[in-house]
């Protein structure tokens, strides 16, 4: 039976709403907690961290603000879609504007490639680098498009937890080219080495090899191309806030400081969550936006489980880390945008050291963030803030990061320095590193990998773990490691998928006194 707890007086009838925890507060965690609320849900959002956000947690230090992770917002929609599951409006919390370009991609040899969603200013910065892709561009965003529209806005709202719905979808997903990598199928298109990078690197925005990676993920060219790259004035952080504002006008709360210990069960049914301090707070469902192998591994660990064994767990695949460095200057950069990705000498070479030999090169592609160049509130006045992210193996490395970060902090502001920020260091006054390491310790990722398991057909879809838990009942999952994989906008609709499987707070209140009676 159900465990269900209220606060309704002794010796009265009234009823409680049925209860629902959430561990975790990234944007799936947030997005599934006011989805419920707005089902009528008494929710409850336990924390580890000291405020929220998750991967998409902000650091104020020094007079900056630093969004620690996530920073394109590409489907604004699917924000819309969550503020109206929860009664309320996205405009009336956040203000998100267009970036153009969405950003520029710096080669080693000094040439840059400017990404818009103007079309015709693509086709000429493909014809200026190779005249003779331009009509491959061509027929790449339509078959990007097509990819969309089915990968995207035909599934990855719906549940894949049916081998049979896997396979009735099938012929769909083989004539689309899953079984391809994104560089094979950009190479179908694009002869230009330039441009096959240009094109394929996408999959590393959500933790995958571009050689590897489904070539579903080829849909995020039309996805940029027709909802365009925004930002969120004040930060990525204004997009937690307003979750979290919209939340407690529900009548939900949020603990921080209150890392889990364990999910409860009573029989085979999620009942709750034991905090690391003994406290238990107990619950009609749970949902978890912790990694699934963490959820699986360490909250029902004291379990026998089915199919998310330890064995399986340490068997798959998962996605690079990252090293990022937050810094802050007493300066301008006015030549540098919003965002610039800063490409190495090599690529296919390096992403195998990262992705199959779990090596720290000593060269690196960087991406480049620069808020202030649309908020000049993220800094003190005349300052800019930045971080740099660098691509890195997850902690299967073995690499010391306590002895690492330093020197490999030093090694970018180096590489900065030579190709977009000539004197960078006599300019920096405030600094903050973030490693695999604190993946692990901060965020709770299996191997410190900061994207879950990596997207490879076989770890995608029905093969990825399922929204609804395999394991027990009345446990769902959200977030980067679940359907329908990492990304802001994947990350968002998993919760829609778990809000659509949930039923309504007055339907599992009925049901739950069928039970009782």
């Amino acid at each position: 039976m159900l465990t269900r707890t209220d606060s309704r007086p002794h010796g009265t009838q009234a009823r409680a709403r049925p209860r629902a925890v959430v561990i975790g507060s990234g944007f799936g965690g947030l997005a599934a907690a006011v989805r419920l609320s707005g089902k009528g849900y008494q929710v409850t959002v336990v924390e580890k961290l000291d405020a929220p956000g998750g991967r998409a947690y902000t650091y104020h230090q020094d007079g900056f603000v630093f969004d620690a992770g996530p920073t394109l917002i590409t489907a604004p929609h699917i924000f819309e879609e969550v503020w109206e599951a929860g009664g309320g409006r996205l405009e009336d919390d956040v203000t998100l504007k267009p970036c153009d370009p969405f950003y520029k991609i710096r080669f080693n040899d000094g040439d840059v490639f400017t990404c818009s969603g103007d079309h015709q200013q693509m086709r000429a910065e493909v014809a200026r680098i190779a005249p003779g892709d331009a009509a491959g561009f061509e027929r790449y965003l339509e078959m990007s498009k097509e990819i969309y529209d089915v990968a995207f806005d035909k599934l990855a709202g719906q549940p894949f937890h049916s081998l049979a719905f896997t396979l009735a979808n099938m012929a769909d997903l083989v004539r689309l080219g899953g079984y391809w990598s994104v560089y094979q199928k950009v190479s179908q298109y694009f002869k230009d080495p330039k441009l096959r990078i240009a094109f394929s690197f996408h999959p590393l925005f959500i933790g995958g090899n571009p050689f590897s990676t489904t070539a579903f993920y080829c849909l995020i060219a039309h996805l940029e191309r027709t909802f365009g790259v925004h930002y969120a004035v004040g930060g990525t952080g204004a997009l937690v806030r307003g979750l979290v504002s919209l939340l407690e006008r529900n009548g939900g709360a949020l603990r921080c400081n209150s890392p889990v210990r364990r999910i409860l069960t009573e029989g085979d049914r999620a009942c709750g969550v034991e905090l690391e301090t003994g406290e238990t707070l107990m619950a009609d469902l749970v949902v978890s936006n912790v990694d699934p192998a963490t959820t699986y591994g360490k909250f029902l660990g004291h379990r026998k489980r089915k199919r998310w064994t330890d064995r399986k767990i340490a068997a798959a695949d998962y996605s690079m880390s990252l090293f990022v460095w937050y810094f802050g200057t007493d300066r301008t950069y006015e030549d540098i945008d919003h965002h610039s990705i800063v490409l190495g000498p090599r690529y296919k070479g390096l992403l195998e050291d990262i992705f199959d030999q779990h090596h720290v090169a000593d060269d690196f592609s960087l991406y480049l963030h620069r808020p202030t160049a649309h908020d000049k509130t993220l800094a003190p006045e005349g300052c800019d803030t930045f971080y740099v992210l660098s691509p890195v193996p997850n902690l299967s490395s073995g690499t010391d990061w306590t002895t690492l970060a330093e020197p490999y902090r030093q090694r970018i502001q180096d590489r900065l320095e030579e190709t977009m920020m000539p004197g960078l260091s006599g300019h920096i006054v405030s600094s903050h590193l973030l490693t695999p390491q604190d993946f692990l310790d901060r965020y709770g990722s299996f191997q410190g990998a900061a994207f879950g398991m990596q997207p490879k057909l076989f770890q995608s879809a029905w093969f990825r773990p399922h929204n609804r838990s395999e394991e027990v009942q009345n446990l769902y999952m959200v977030g980067a490691g679940t359907h329908p994989g990492a990304g802001v906008p994947s990350v968002l609709m998993s919760a829609k998928v778990v809000s659509d499987l949930i039923p309504a707070a007055d339907e599992l209140a009925g049901a739950l006194d069928g039970l009782n009676a």
